[in-house]
């Protein structure tokens, strides 16, 4: 994709004013300079252009509040001086992999007073002699160089403004909102799921209940049954000795 067609899509309908941070890697730069790019973004703090065959910064816009500068897996060998007049608040900037062969392509920044680190990992510079020595006595106003102080103490992440801390919170934000919604989702099923159950273990209770009244109901008819059965031989013979005892009575005419 082409720097242009890029910076159109990462405004996201933002007006140039308003982005604070914009990447830009692995687009096309035409002819290898930087195209697109304007002195509308005057509150840019974060510019990466990583890998996007660059040559020369020269086209760089003035960008007075950019901090922090990634120009790495170009092929970048000088014109550093753009950096100086069009950055001046410039406090991180990482050249790896580019051209740099000479102690001299860094001379234009020592005129970054804020410049805090500075990475050339795999630019030819860092094959010379005492590099690190030499680097940091020619840019003294450096803290860190390819990631470590004078006392080979590695650097901390710091970003400029915490641009990065700011959006590792919005990202944290948003988990916790998505973590939340979820535990309320279980909460509620599990709700539901009570209740089925809740209901269930009723509608049992009351079929047990029901069958326990049949079968007392059985047992009920059940006794009436013997009580008739029990009554019945005896009503029989109470008819058979009034039917002798008239018997009796006749004979006793004749």
């Amino acid at each position: 994709m082409e720097m242009k067609k890029r910076i159109n899509l990462e405004l996201r309908n933002r007006k140039p004013a308003e982005v604070k941070e914009l990447v830009l890697d692995n687009c096309r730069s035409d002819d290898g300079k930087i195209t697109g790019l304007t002195a509308d973004f005057e509150n840019l703090e974060f510019l990466s252009m990583i890998n996007v065959n660059l040559l020369s910064v020269s086209n760089l816009p003035k960008l007075n509040k950019l901090r922090k500068l990634e120009l790495s897996d170009n092929r970048i060998s000088g014109g550093l001086e753009a950096l100086a007049e069009k950055c001046p608040s410039l406090t991180h900037l990482n050249l790896s992999g580019n051209k740099i062969k000479d102690l001299s392509t860094l001379d234009p920044l020592k005129k970054l007073p804020s410049l805090n680190s500075v990475d050339l990992f795999n630019c030819e510079v860092t094959m010379l002699m005492d590099y690190r020595e030499s680097v940091l006595e020619l840019l003294p106003q450096l803290t860190y160089l390819d990631g470590f102080d004078a006392d080979d103490q590695e650097a901390p992440d710091s970003d400029p403004e915490g641009l990065d801390d700011d959006l590792d919170d919005e990202d944290e934000d948003e988990e916790g909102e998505d973590e939340d919604d979820e535990e309320e989702e279980d909460c509620d099923e599990d709700g539901v799921v009570d209740e089925g159950l809740d209901d269930e273990d009723d509608d049992d209770e009351g079929a047990e209940e029901e069958e326990d009244d049949d079968d007392e109901d059985e047992d009920d008819d059940d006794s009436e049954d013997e009580v008739v059965d029990d009554a019945a031989p005896g009503q029989k013979r109470k008819r058979d000795v009034e039917d002798d005892g008239e018997e009796e009575e006749e004979e006793d005419d004749e």
